[in-house]
């Protein structure tokens, strides 16, 4: 118990991903954390379904920049993936890829899947967390696609697009997890770091909420282990 005490009130947060989206978003938390990114190869296994693939890479995203960790660090790994029916969309391989991707999502609804793994580095402890968020898309024009595919945002986004891009605005409307679709939903990490007894000094869920400027419906509800 002393040495639980003492690792704690030092206790510092390191993120395996080189993703500014999740450094920003786990930001709003006021922790102290570094960035180690993980090179991991993130093939789908044969017959692997949505929770099975992001779960697995979110915790060999933590394990992989585990040796570059000290006693005092909780890795946190996550992982993203787009699922419309049977099938799971990643990242597009060029331009074409990603034009074909947006035109299978546009007015639909799809799920977006984000594991997170945190992995406590002086017992070896593992917490792991899933968000599954319902994501209706609009029907944008191929004149959209176009110009958003000239950007070049779509090309590291799983799915080949950013939820959050203002320009094109894809998503029609939805009431899950905004940030767990940008890729690290923060009520989920803030419920992890809660099992290993470490808090926030910041209100999470507002400020998530105020970045995004998008009221959620489902914060309080995953905070108290509903959801």
């Amino acid at each position: 118990c002393d040495r639980i005490l003492r690792v704690n009130e030092k206790i510092v947060l390191a993120l395996a991903s080189n993703s500014p989206r999740r450094r920003q978003l786990l930001a709003l938390g006021n922790w102290a954390f570094t960035v180690n990114v993980a090179d991991i190869d993130e093939t789908p296994l044969a017959g692997e379904l949505p929770k099975v693939y992001v779960l697995r890479l979110a915790r060999a995203k933590a394990l992989a920049v585990s040796h570059k960790a000290g006693l005092e660090n909780i890795i946190i790994g996550s992982d993203t993936t787009v699922v419309d029916g049977d099938s799971m969309l990643g990242k597009p391989n060029d331009a074409r890829h990603a034009e074909s991707m947006l035109k299978q999502l546009r007015g639909r609804t799809h799920q977006v899947y984000t594991a997170v793994a945190l992995y406590r580095v002086w017992d070896a402890k593992m917490l792991t967390e899933l968000s599954v968020t319902d994501v209706p898309m609009r029907n944008y024009s191929d004149e959209e696609i176009a110009a958003y595919i000239n950007t070049g945002d779509p090309m590291d986004k799983a799915g080949a697009y950013a939820i959050q891009h203002p320009d094109f605005d894809p998503v029609e409307s939805m009431q899950g997890c905004y940030a767990g679709v940008m890729g690290l939903p923060m009520c989920h990490v803030l419920r992890a770091l809660q099992k290993f007894g470490i808090s926030s000094a910041a209100d999470v869920p507002s400020a998530c909420q105020s970045l995004l400027n998008y009221r959620c419906q489902v914060s309080s509800a995953i905070l108290r282990g509903e959801a």
